[in-house]
């Protein structure tokens, strides 16, 4: 019996020591009640309770956590359903609050972060939910922070993961963006045609200007030509008939002679003008060519100076 009641001493001795001793692990915090009130925070480290008097009744960690949303069904503001899911990084900053605010605070914060995601997917519409991504983070963000902070709870960061519509929008945005690059090919198909014409008719432009250059330089060149042409061909008569005169004024026996040449060139030029279907022929009398030469002799004879004048003006 002794013994019995020894063992039972030592067994209430060991518990009570054991009661009083609770140790908190680093980045933990746990809430004490004495007698079913509130009493006092422990922090992480060694700490003492009342035995049978002072009790645990939440411990929990004031790292950061994760939330994480299954997909839920919302309506857009053009009433097309689509499904969106998030993930919401959180941490407790006032343990006291977290435990004696809120019932179940994770289940709580699931329902709060589902309303706000309907409410703000509600507001907008479904071209927008996909572009505005950024935007739905930050107002999801600003607005669970108000709503948590009397939780005791820090909202850092809300990312919307998942936006699928349905089945049957899926496959009318698909037949709406096959639409859309059509047109757009089509659109690019017409500037191209366009630009290419414009280019060819550009092209032509410049090549019919171009050729109409070259045209006006042949045509200046020619006529330059044609005047030098001209130019040599009086310098070469008046040549021939400086040496004609002065053979007739130092020869007179050259009459015959010039008489023959001029013959020769009567008959060419009576052949040409002959071949011509418009052409008038005048003949002229050959007597009256050698009295024309009898009487350019007799004035070269008188004159000599004063005829050779005469006789190139009348030849050219």
């Amino acid at each position: 019996m002794p013994t019995f009641l020894l063992l039972l001493a030592l067994a209430l001795g060991g518990s009570t020591v054991a009661g009083s001793v609770r140790i908190v692990n680093e980045k933990h915090e746990a809430l004490v009640e004495s007698l079913g009130s509130y009493k006092r925070k422990l922090t992480p480290g060694l700490n003492f309770m009342m035995p049978f008097i002072d009790k645990v009744v939440y411990q929990e960690t004031t790292r950061e956590k994760v939330l994480d949303i299954p997909p839920q069904s919302c309506i857009t503001k053009d009433n097309v359903s689509i499904s969106a899911d998030a993930v919401v990084y959180w941490k407790i900053v006032n343990m006291e609050k977290a435990y004696y605010r809120v019932e179940n605070l994770h289940k709580a914060m699931a329902n709060l972060v589902l309303t706000q995601i309907r409410s703000e997917m509600g507001k907008l519409e479904l071209d927008q939910t996909f572009t505005a991504r950024s935007e739905i983070n930050e107002i999801l963000l600003r607005e669970l922070d108000i709503s948590t902070d009397p939780w005791g709870v820090k909202v850092l960061r809300v990312e919307l993961r998942d936006i699928t519509p349905s089945k049957a929008v899926q496959d009318s945005m698909e037949l709406q963006m096959a639409a859309e690059r059509r047109k757009r090919a089509s659109v690019l198909t017409s500037e191209g045609d366009r630009d290419a014409a414009i280019n060819s008719a550009q092209g032509k432009a410049e090549a019919l200007l171009l050729d109409a250059e070259a045209q006006k330089k042949a045509a200046v060149l020619n006529a330059e030509a044609d005047a030098q042409k001209e130019v040599l061909k009086a310098q070469a008569t008046a040549k021939a008939m400086d040496i004609i005169i002065t053979k007739l004024r130092s020869d007179p026996n050259a009459r015959d002679a010039l008489q023959f040449i001029l013959a020769q060139d009567y008959l060419t030029m009576g052949k040409i003008v002959g071949s011509s279907e418009s052409s008038k022929i005048m003949f002229m009398d050959p007597s009256s060519i050698v009295s024309t030469l009898e009487g350019m002799r007799s004035v070269m004879g008188e004159y000599p100076h004063e005829a050779k004048g005469n006789a190139m003006e009348q030849w050219s």
